[in-house]
């Protein structure tokens, strides 16, 4: 599949000291932002805000916005209230704020370890998998979307080079 061509913005923020944010990590997590737009076949103008944060940051967010005490691993905040596979949800025309996406990198580095895969399929699996929530996806709706949305990722990595054993 030939990627689309669309005007793209990713905001970065690093709100953690626990491991370094190189300049490969954010081309990698913009790789995978794009690979999952071309997926879905998305063209509007996209901007998403990508922040990378600790435990202890991404346990205080849990908490306040899913009433969940402990860490995760990604959280996501979409703008739009858009359900995939329909029509995509209007933008002006110069920019279409999908939304934020939250990343622990300390919880990606444990469960990088705990899965047998390197950090960097971690990262951008975290990454596609918020994605997949701000275009309106959502695997929290019963087993027949989860089992979606799992080879939606899957389909993304793989023609990332980031399938299993990866």
């Amino acid at each position: 599949m030939k990627p689309t061509k669309r005007e793209l913005k990713i905001d970065f923020e690093n709100d953690q000291e626990k491991l370094p944010v190189t300049y490969r990590l954010k081309m990698l997590i913009r790789a995978a932002v794009e690979a999952t737009l071309d997926y879905e076949q998305y063209g509007n103008p996209a901007e998403v805000s990508v922040t990378f944060t600790d435990n202890e940051k991404i346990r205080a967010l849990n908490r306040k916005f899913r009433g969940i005490d402990r860490p995760t691993d990604v959280l996501s905040f979409p703008l739009f209230d858009y359900t995939g596979e329909q029509e995509e949800p209007p933008v002006d025309e110069l920019v279409g704020m999908l939304g934020d996406i939250v990343i622990s990198l300390e919880q990606a580095g444990k469960q990088a370890e705990e899965y047998g895969h390197g950090f960097e399929r971690e990262a951008a699996f975290l990454c596609v998998h918020s994605m997949l929530h701000l275009l309106g996806y959502d695997h929290e709706t019963g087993e027949e979307d989860e089992a979606d949305m799992r080879r939606r990722q899957s389909e993304i990595l793989s023609r990332m080079g980031l399938g299993v054993g990866k």
